[in-house]
């Protein structure tokens, strides 16, 4: 069981670095659409962005070693369940990125924005989860967390994560609300935030 669980492992670390080559592409070898000019910015939301970057620093950062040794000390059957669910999460988290990024269209950016003649969209993934990438951001640090590093380490990088996309989606949201009003409170009250099934 334990060499089993080393293959799995070598094998799960595989698919999610091909799959961060993916997920990296799909945001910066994507064909970019005719640039629309800013309506409003809320350039405060960057402190979101940097909370994010730290917890997949932690992850990164501190490595289980030997490399490929079980996430789960001798439970090696466990460690094989959870390197399967760190593939599915990537692959998973590549497709959700791809589709919200291809539904925004020109609308995506860095930077929470709204565009000259902005629209609010509920369609795709956007009508799982209110913040798909960010939903896809929490899915590969879990699986990278996984592959790669301890579980003592991944559970604060999460909470770090969820506290920078909180700050994030929070200044995102205002921009949509003072533009959009009762549309967007009714997709609110009817889409999660982050995590489907969860309102918030």
């Amino acid at each position: 069981m334990e060499q089993l669980s080393y293959y799995v492992s070598v094998g799960a670390f595989a698919v999610v670095m091909i799959c961060w080559l993916v997920f990296a592409g799909a945001f910066f070898l994507r064909k970019k659409p005719e640039k629309a000019p800013d309506a409003v910015k809320a350039p405060r939301s960057w402190l979101g962005i940097a909370l994010q970057g730290v917890s997949y620093g932690f992850v990164w950062a501190m490595h289980r070693t030997p490399a490929f040794s079980s996430f789960t000390g001798d439970q090696y059957w466990l460690n094989i369940v959870l390197q399967l669910i760190a593939v599915a999460l990537s692959i998973s988290s590549v497709a959700l990125t791809m589709a919200a990024i291809r539904e925004l269209g020109k609308q995506w950016s860095f930077e929470a924005r709204l565009v000259e003649g902005h629209m609010l969209i509920t369609s795709g993934p956007y009508n799982l989860v209110r913040h798909p990438i960010y939903t896809a951001m929490l899915g590969k640090l879990i699986a990278t967390g996984i592959v790669i590093s301890h579980w003592a380490v991944l559970v604060p990088a999460v909470l770090v994560f969820i506290t920078g996309t909180y700050i994030r989606t929070r200044f995102e949201e205002k921009l949509l609300r003072d533009a959009f009003g009762q549309e967007f409170e009714r997709w609110k009250a009817r889409v999660p935030g982050l995590i489907p099934t969860m309102r918030g």
